[in-house]
């Protein structure tokens, strides 16, 4: 794919990996639009990596349809980065609301939006989707059962959607990183290796997996990963 020109969309882009996602993609000329809630944060990343910002939730259609009224039928990229712990704890402690909101936010949106785009997609016969996946979901931690189910369910669903865009011209790309420097852990109210100062430094950057994106999405057309997990050699894993 040629990333000059090309719109882009990045959702959970006022931070984080969304943040280095937009980077790397407006550094190889893309045109990128950015969403998420926390309107500050996102104008502060569209200040510097000049891309559109959009406040929205990834969990509501009526964003998703103003996004998209907004990008145009054009779109060639959706990289879905958006996501939350919502929390983290044994799920006998969880209310039904944070259950929810947890598959919300890590699943559904990314299927509403892949929806969209993929409809407009197939009718330019080209494109290409990244799901940004967790670790979680090809492993087991107590605490995690819901974020696992989710982030599992968005894997699952691009092997599904791979398929069914190949014929299209389409490329689904599913993204497993492990332990990041983005303050994912701080949101969820946990600790962990990112906040370790030291530690973060060897843990993958905004800016890493926004040049793996690059480099995916840059791969030869009649060429596709449709899996590919990203693990910082610190990270000692041993879960079920």
């Amino acid at each position: 794919m040629e990333l000059q020109g090309e719109k882009a969309i990045v959702t959970g882009g006022s931070g984080g990996f969304g943040a280095g996602i937009a980077r790397a993609l407006a550094r190889r000329g893309a045109k990128v639009w950015i969403t998420g809630r926390d309107e500050v944060a996102l104008n502060r990343i569209a200040d510097e990596t000049g891309a559109v910002p959009v406040v929205a939730d990834v969990t509501s259609g009526e964003d998703w349809d103003r996004l998209f009224s907004l990008v145009g039928d054009d779109v060639g990229i959706l990289v879905n980065n958006a996501g939350a712990g919502v929390r983290i704890a044994p799920l006998a402690e969880q209310s039904d609301s944070e259950i929810a909101a947890a598959v919300n936010v890590n699943l559904t949106g990314a299927l509403m939006g892949c929806a969209r785009a993929a409809e407009r997609m197939r009718r330019l016969g080209r494109g290409a989707i990244v799901n940004i996946s967790s670790v979680c979901a090809l492993h087991a931690w107590p605490g995690w059962s819901v974020y696992t189910a989710a982030k599992a369910g968005l894997s699952k669903f691009s092997h599904a959607l791979h398929t069914e865009m190949r014929p299209h011209g389409v490329r689904v790309f599913c993204l497993t990183p492990s332990w990041g420097s983005t303050g994912f852990n701080r949101a969820a109210g946990i600790t962990g290796a990112s906040e370790d100062p030291e530690l973060a430094l060897k843990c993958i950057s905004p800016d890493e997996i926004g040049r793996l994106v690059v480099t995916l999405l840059e791969t030869p057309d009649h060429l596709t990963v449709p899996d590919i997990t990203l693990q910082p050699m610190i990270q000692d894993i041993q879960p079920m």
